[in-house]
């Protein structure tokens, strides 16, 4: 099997070589400030404009509702911090749920410090919503509720819709974080019924350092990044316009290819899984079995570090993550497990498997050998293993 093998999509992705044609020219012959009252800037500009309209099309959303910003993490403090201070004189409560991307949990505790009080919604075993619970705590000086789309993680999809409709019957508005889903299942802001929504461009083979916060009209929203009009007032500094134009391509390419890319990244996925839970003894599939990302698949392996997988993978030419891209290096156990209710032992060991378009069967098969393999002389090394998992193997 040739090697190197990419499996942690979810991370990033390759940047399509269509979208790199796409940007070329606005590196070198259109290099101008698309703020320039010159014909150079009046190029840059119109290529923005035109990037603005294909992303608002896909979204089903107004141009003027889309603003770019250097990727999910600004979009996610954007939409955090923005609203509790536009909304502050209204309430200063904020919902969000316990398994959000590091961009989230981190802004929401800073709130905290600020005078917000935040609560966190229950998730079940799976990562999905009670929305029973959400029901619960929501009060008159809710402002915000904000809810992944699906889990960067273990891939769960959530029931945004449904807290949509919760937040709006308190007069709180709903922000979804779409970093993983758009450009990979629909994502019509009007049909979600969502008031923000965050988009990054690398997660969908564009370049990174780009991507947009959806803003619906008549949603108040202060700014973060001052210091000039960009983003008709809302975001200070100089637009990215290769990344931009990129984005906007990437976005297009995915969305035309979405259905086809679906179906085939979910064969991949579905027999991996069932793969390794048939061939791989004492593992648990995190994460909802059907009701997640068609890319995802969420494994934890007892009786070993997730560190030590990966390692041994890296070593066969084999590229995954321990959790979320953003704090695998951390020593942690993943909060996003801890919500789940896993125990911290069983946390440790998990791996992410994230696989793209560009994957093949082949590589799949291959990667499951070399896991068995893996494991196996892992755990003959693993004292927790030779005290509890041999007298179960009998």
């Amino acid at each position: 099997m040739k090697t190197p093998i990419y499996f942690d999509h979810a991370a990033t992705t390759p940047l399509d070589e269509r979208v790199f044609e796409k940007m070329r020219p606005f590196f070198t012959n259109v290099f101008g400030n698309p703020n320039s009252q010159h014909a150079f800037g009046r190029d840059a500009v119109k290529a923005v404009d035109e990037a603005r309209d294909t992303i608002a099309k896909i979204i089903n959303a107004k141009p003027n509702e889309v603003y770019f910003t250097a990727g999910g993490t600004e979009s996610d403090n954007w939409a955090l911090r923005g609203i509790a201070s536009a909304y502050k004189d209204k309430g200063n409560h904020i919902i969000i749920s316990p398994i959000e991307h590091a961009a989230m949990i981190t802004t929401a505790k800073a709130l905290e410090k600020q005078g917000f009080k935040i609560d966190f919604m229950k998730v079940d075993e799976y990562g999905v919503i009670d929305l029973e619970h959400l029901k619960s705590i929501v009060t008159d000086k809710t402002i915000l509720i904000g809810c992944m789309l699906a889990n960067n993680e273990v891939g769960t999809i959530e029931p945004i819709k449904e807290i949509a409709k919760i937040a709006r019957s308190v007069g709180a508005l709903c922000f979804t974080d779409a970093v993983q889903v758009c450009g990979v299942l629909r994502t019509d802001v009007k049909e979600l019924g969502v008031d923000l929504m965050s988009m990054s461009s690398h997660k969908i083979y564009g370049p990174k350092g780009v991507g947009a916060l959806y803003v619906r009209n008549g949603v108040k929203i202060d700014s973060i990044l001052t210091g000039g009009h960009q983003e008709r007032m809302k975001r200070g500094g100089t637009t990215n316009v290769p990344g931009v134009v990129g984005f906007a391509e990437a976005f297009r390419i995915a969305e035309e290819e979405r259905e086809k890319n679906f179906v085939y990244v979910s064969s991949l996925r579905d027999r991996f899984i069932e793969r390794v839970l048939k061939e791989v003894p004492f593992v648990k599939l995190n994460g909802h079995r059907t009701n997640r990302l068609p890319a995802n698949a969420d494994f934890s392996f007892k009786f070993i570090e997730g560190e030590s997988i990966l390692f041994s993978l890296d070593l066969a030419g084999i590229a995954v993550s321990s959790g979320s891209a953003c704090s695998s290096g951390s020593l942690e156990p993943s909060h996003v497990l801890l919500a789940l209710g896993l125990p911290e032992g069983l946390a440790h060991g998990s791996i992410r498997f994230s696989f793209g378009k560009h994957n093949t069967i082949e590589e799949v098969d291959y990667a499951v050998d070399v896991i068995k393999t893996a494991v196996e002389r892992l755990r003959a090394m693993s004292p927790l293993f030779k005290a509890e998992g041999e007298i179960k193997y009998v």
